[in-house]
């Protein structure tokens, strides 16, 4: 199977998601991280293919539908799990490999197996880290913008202040992706969407 197009990944969200509201709030995250993506390859020149980038960003949240419950309500205690659920959904969908990653790969700077079993997460224990250059793209895009309640764009500075509650091994990650791929100007972004920079 080739790569899915934008209309194809858009009925996709749509076919999951439990609400309006939460398709909404999804498929614009991924919309965002997908033109932060495609702006930090353009600016710095990357050797990345852009219809992976795409097809990856738009894709990478899917598994957030899958936490819902019947109210609507979100599952935020098992939220580190929509990696693996999104993965396992696309999966089910016949999307390659390949692309199923992105779901389950973008999770902060990178889930190990040792951060898995030191912190005690429900998920089975192994690495997920971004591999590709493309999937790295996408989880340091990812960064850049929080589905919080009301929906906001993060600085870099915001985002190292918070992993480094996960140790500094975290924040060096992060600053070395920073190094690698640059610093997003998000206020395009936030005039566009309304959300605001934190």
């Amino acid at each position: 199977m080739g790569l899915p197009t934008d209309a194809e990944i858009r009925a996709l969200h749509a076919k999951h998601a439990p609400t309006e509201e939460a398709f909404d709030l999804v498929h614009t995250h991924c919309e965002i991280v997908c033109a932060i993506a495609l702006r930090l390859a353009d600016h710095a020149g990357l050797d990345v293919d852009a219809d992976v980038v795409r097809a990856g960003s738009l894709l990478h949240d899917i598994g957030v539908y899958l936490l819902y419950d019947a109210d609507g309500r979100l599952d935020h205690a098992g939220y580190v799990r929509h990696g693996i659920l999104g993965h396992e959904l696309l999966r089910g969908e016949g999307l390659p490999e390949s692309l199923c990653r992105f779901c389950s790969h973008h999770t902060g700077v990178g889930i190990s197996r040792e951060d898995v079993l030191r912190q005690g997460l429900p998920l089975p224990p192994r690495d997920y880290l971004a591999e590709s250059a493309e999937e790295r793209l996408v989880m340091f895009a990812d960064k850049f913008h929080s589905k919080s309640d009301p929906p906001r764009f993060v600085t870099a500075e915001a985002y190292a202040a918070h992993v480094r509650r996960y140790g500094d091994d975290k924040a060096e990650v992060f600053a070395s992706m920073c190094a690698v791929f640059g610093v997003p100007d998000l206020r395009p972004l936030a005039a566009a969407y309304g959300h605001e920079i934190v």
